[in-house]
This record gives C-alpha cells, sequence and structure tokens, in this order.
C-alpha cells in the first residue's frame, strides 16, 4: 500500500494543453500572407466602352427581346410574335417605351450575335437604357455545350 501511495505522489497527470507552438505558427502563416496578398492583384486590362447602364435584377415577367445580327441589323422580340421584327434604332426606341410606358418593370434583353463587334451591341443596350427609359437591361448568352467544350 505504501508503494502505490508514492506512485500516485510522483506522477501527477497535466491536463493543460500548450498553445505556444500553434500561436506562433498562425503569426508565421499571418505575416505570408499579408506580405504575399499584394502580390497576387494580377488582371488584364480592358478597354471597356462607357455607358449609364444600372445593374440587373432578376424578374419572372416574359421579357424583350433585341437581338443584334452579325451585319447589325436589330430585331426585336416580345411574348406573342411568332418571328423577330426587323426594326430601326428610332424604331426600337419608340417601341420599346411604348412597352415601358406599360410596363416600366418589363426586362429587355439584348442577344448578340457571336461574330458582331461588342461596341455595337453595348451601343444598343445603352440606347435602351437611356432613350427608351428600360430599368431592365441585360445580354443574352448561351450557355456551353459538351460538344462545343470539346473542340476548345
Amino acid at each position: 500500500m505504501a508503494l502505490s501511495s508514492r506512485r500516485h505522489r510522483r506522477k501527477k497527470l497535466k491536463a493543460d494543453i500548450n498553445v505556444v507552438p500553434y500561436i506562433d505558427v498562425m503569426l508565421v502563416l499571418l505575416i505570408i500572407f499579408m506580405v504575399t496578398a499584394p502580390l497576387l492583384n494580377v488582371g488584364v486590362d480592358v478597354n471597356l466602352p462607357q455607358s449609364d447602364a444600372k445593374p440587373l435584377e432578376q424578374s419572372k415577367q416574359k421579357p424583350i427581346v433585341v437581338q443584334v445580327a452579325s451585319d447589325g441589323t436589330l430585331s426585336l422580340t416580345y411574348e406573342g410574335m411568332d418571328r423577330p421584327q426587323v426594326v430601326s434604332k428610332d424604331e426600337l426606341v419608340a417601341k420599346v417605351s411604348a412597352f415601358m410606358a406599360s410596363d416600366p418593370k418589363l426586362p429587355v434583353y439584348v442577344a448578340g450575335d457571336r461574330s458582331v463587334n461588342y461596341q455595337t451591341v453595348y451601343e444598343v443596350l445603352s440606347l435602351l437604357q437611356t432613350r427608351a427609359k428600360v430599368s431592365r437591361a441585360g445580354l443574352m448568352g448561351d450557355p456551353v455545350h459538351p460538344t462545343d467544350a470539346k473542340r476548345k
């Protein structure tokens, strides 16, 4: 019995965790991230056209679609039409303005052909927002198909 009591007195269990090494590692990582973060700002300079465009909000209404063909001609499609109607810029503004007068929250999308100049599509988008007073205007696109992804 005397032997077992001596053993308990000599070896007490220590239940504390030594956190000093964890703090050291954390501080080293903090310094590394603070030094490398400014170096990660790598980008490509792009000269984008300027406009008074506003951000687009999602809507459940059927939108008006303005199509810009590869030769720059404009077509207008809206609910109830069988095929797109070819219009000039002034006709486009007049017709879309009439739709906006009846429902100001109606979304309008611009669908530009892949071969059309980006500036042309952006001018149509800007024209809709500034002259036709469209509050919801955005760009349309097609998702990448698996067959297209394999070709690249």
